[in-house]
C-alpha cells in the first residue's frame, strides 16, 4: 500500500460519509452538496447532521441539510477556504445557525501515516499485541482513549507495554469503517514522557497496514499533546473536518 493508495481509501471513505464524490475533494472550487450518510460511513457519526465542512487541503466540501444549504455555501464563499476553520470567521456562520436553531458542534483534524516516516522505536518496555479477547478487563478511565466501552465491538486489535506484568501504555484502534482503523493511545501518567505514546502508535500502525487496512489518528488542533505524538509516530495532517447539529442535541451532550 502506497501514500497515494492510503488519500485515495481515505477520501473514497470521507465521501461515503457525507454523501459527495471522493474526486470532489481534489477539486480547487468550493462544494456544496445535500448531506447523505452513506451505509458504510464511519460508526460514529450520529445524525441528525445539520451540516459538514470537509477540507482536504484543496478546497471545502460542505455537506448540509436542506435548511441551512444556503447559508453554508454563502459562508463557504466568502472566505479563503482553510480560514472557515477558524475565529472569528466562524462566528459569522455560527450566529446565521443558531438563527434556525443549530450551532456548530465538533471540530477536528485527522491523520494518514507516511509509510516511509513511521518509525522502528526500540521500546524500553515489552510490547504485546493485543486482540479483542484480551480487552475485556481494560474498559477502565486510564485506557478510555485506546478503547471504547459504547462500542466494544469495533476494538479490534492493539498493543500494550508492560512494566514486568504491569499494563502501563495501551494503543489501540477502532474499525469505525471497512477500510480504515482509528487509533487512540493512553498511558499511565508516572510513564509519560519517556516516549511510549510514539511506540505504541507506530507499531500499532504497523499492525493495521499489515492487514490490509489504513490506520487514522484523530485529534483536536490544540491538543499539542496528541499533535505531538501523532507526527512522532510518522503520521502527517490529511484533513480537517467542521460539523453542525441541531442546538437542542448539542445541549444533550
Amino acid at each position: 500500500m502506497t501514500n497515494k493508495d492510503i488519500l485515495r481509501i481515505a477520501m473514497r471513505q470521507s465521501a461515503e460519509d457525507i454523501g459527495c464524490k471522493a474526486d470532489d475533494f481534489l477539486k480547487t472550487e468550493n462544494i456544496t452538496v445535500p448531506f447523505r450518510l452513506g451505509t458504510n460511513a464511519r460508526k460514529y457519526y450520529k445524525e441528525p447532521i445539520t451540516c459538514n465542512l470537509v477540507s482536504y487541503g484543496n478546497n471545502i466540501v460542505a455537506a448540509s441539510s436542506e435548511e441551512v444549504a444556503e447559508t453554508v455555501s454563502e459562508y463557504i464563499e466568502r472566505y479563503e477556504f482553510y480560514h472557515c476553520f477558524e475565529t472569528p470567521n466562524m462566528h459569522w456562520l455560527n450566529e446565521r445557525l443558531v438563527q434556525k436553531g443549530h450551532k456548530i458542534c465538533f471540530m477536528a483534524e485527522y491523520y494518514l501515516p507516511d509509510i516511509n516516516r513511521i518509525p522502528e522505536i526500540d521500546p524500553d518496555y515489552d510490547l504485546r499485541v493485543l486482540g479483542q479477547n484480551d480487552f475485556s478487563e481494560l474498559y477502565l478511565p486510564e485506557w478510555s482513549n485506546a478503547l471504547c466501552a459504547d462500542r466494544k465491538s469495533l476494538d479490534v486489535l492493539g498493543v500494550g507495554a508492560y512494566d514486568g506484568d504491569k499494563l502501563i501504555g495501551l494503543a489501540g484502534c477502532s474499525a469505525d469503517c471497512e477500510d480504515m482503523w482509528q487509533i487512540g493511545v493512553d498511558v499511565l501518567p508516572a510513564y509519560r514522557r519517556q516516549g511510549i505514546a510514539s511506540c505504541l502508535t507506530s507499531r500499532l500502525a504497523k499492525e493495521i497496514l499489515s492487514r490490509g487496512k489504513v490506520p487514522f489518528y484523530c485529534s483536536a488542533w490544540s491538543n499539542i499533546r496528541s499533535v505531538r505524538n501523532a507526527i512522532k509516530s510518522g503520521f502527517i495532517p490529511a484533513w480537517v473536518e467542521m460539523s453542525a447539529k441541531p442546538e437542542a442535541v448539542i445541549n444533550e451532550m
